[in-house]
Formats: C-alpha cells, sequence, structure tokens
C-alpha cells in the first residue's frame, strides 16, 4: 500500500491557544479570513438544581485542531472538474492552482471545510501538509508550533498502531464519509459524531 501521511492529534491536551493556527497563517502569509488550520472549541451540558439547594452539572469542554485531513476517499477530488484539486505524493491532498477554475465545487464538498477560495487571486488554497517542509525534512508549521506537543504527523498506519484507529470526534462529521487520514486521542469528555449533544462554541470558525 502507497504510504498515506496523516495528522494525529490528542484533545486530552491541547488547552485551544491556537498558536497552530497563527503558525498556518504566517506560515502561508494568508488574509485573515482565510484559516486552513482551526481550533474548535466544543462544549454542551447543563446545570441541574436539586430540591435540596444543591446542584450538580454535566458540562464539558474540550478543543480540536482541524484542518484538511487528506481523506482517502475525499470529496474534494471527486467534484472537481478540471482535476486540480488530486491526491498525490504520500497521500496528500493538494490543488493544481495553475488548473484550478475558482468554481469552488471542493468548497461546497468537503464536509471539513478544508479548500478556501481566495479572492485575491480568484482560486482554491488549502492545506497541502507543508510540502516544502516536508521536502527539507522538516515538520509541518502546526506541528512545530504546537506548544504542548497536541499535533505531530506520520505514516497513517504507524501512528494508528501507537495511537489507536480514532479518527472522528464532535465536531467532526462521521468517518465514513471520507475515511479521513487522522488519528485522534480523545478528550475524555469527547463525543462521538452521531451522538454529539454539544455545539462550537467558538462560532466564526464553525465548520
Amino acid at each position: 500500500m502507497a504510504k498515506q501521511l496523516a495528522f494525529y492529534i490528542n484533545t486530552s491536551t491541547c488547552i485551544g491557544c491556537k498558536t497552530c493556527q497563527v503558525a498556518c497563517q504566517d506560515k502561508n502569509n494568508l488574509p485573515a479570513e482565510i484559516t486552513l488550520r482551526r481550533v474548535f472549541e466544543y462544549g454542551g451540558g447543563d446545570w441541574t438544581v436539586q430540591g435540596t439547594g444543591h446542584s450538580s452539572s454535566n458540562l464539558f469542554l474540550y478543543y480540536l485542531s482541524v484542518s484538511c485531513q487528506h481523506c482517502q476517499d475525499p470529496l474534494c477530488t471527486s467534484v472537481c472538474p478540471t482535476k486540480a484539486m488530486h491526491k498525490g505524493e504520500q497521500g496528500i491532498v493538494s490543488v493544481d492552482q495553475k488548473m484550478c477554475i475558482g468554481c469552488r465545487s471542493c468548497e461546497r464538498a468537503c464536509p471539513y471545510g478544508a479548500p478556501h477560495f481566495d479572492a485575491a487571486i480568484d482560486k482554491m488554497t488549502k492545506c497541502n501538509f507543508c510540502q516544502d517542509l516536508l521536502a527539507s525534512r522538516e515538520a509541518p508549521a502546526c506541528v512545530n508550533a504546537c506548544v504542548t506537543r497536541s499535533i505531530s504527523f506520520g505514516e497513517l498506519g504507524e501512528l494508528r498502531k501507537r495511537y489507536g484507529a480514532v479518527n472522528a470526534i464532535a465536531p467532526l462529521p462521521p468517518a465514513r464519509v471520507t475515511n479521513p487520514s487522522l488519528v485522534i486521542t480523545p478528550h475524555k469528555h469527547a463525543q462521538r459524531p452521531e451522538e454529539a449533544t454539544g455545539r462550537i462554541l467558538n462560532l466564526p470558525e464553525e465548520i
């Protein structure tokens, strides 16, 4: 089987500082409205006041850093009319801007909100796993920047052997949609996508 690169996210240690998001913006010289990596603050639950005046709660909160998942069955590539969006070496999904016509079909199809339209050039852009850094044997910018080392990367099979096979927690869609190349160590309060009761609390960054 061809090598498939994947991100590993440890949501039990992520503190939601968004350093990974800022590093991605800086490395790719992106305007504020284009965020190729985002950090979701996800939470829910409520308080229960008992007749004795005591109260209890089932409140929960956790953070999840999200970018392109470089899916094994990417919807973005299947809808691209020019094949500008394609899955290439090491399983990385990227966009050939010379072929892109800016139709935004990939943007509408992706359940992760990964492709972004760059109005300055009328083309799509997205996470390409920092291929230039990989070529220099460096880690992607988001991985290097993470202050709690909650983000890592590697070959998908090796990451699964080391950390398990979880590849979707709320607020992500169910993994069966695109078979994402992602491995997650869930926070102790993490919810399955199919059973989610919480919501994204930093609404401007909602998928």
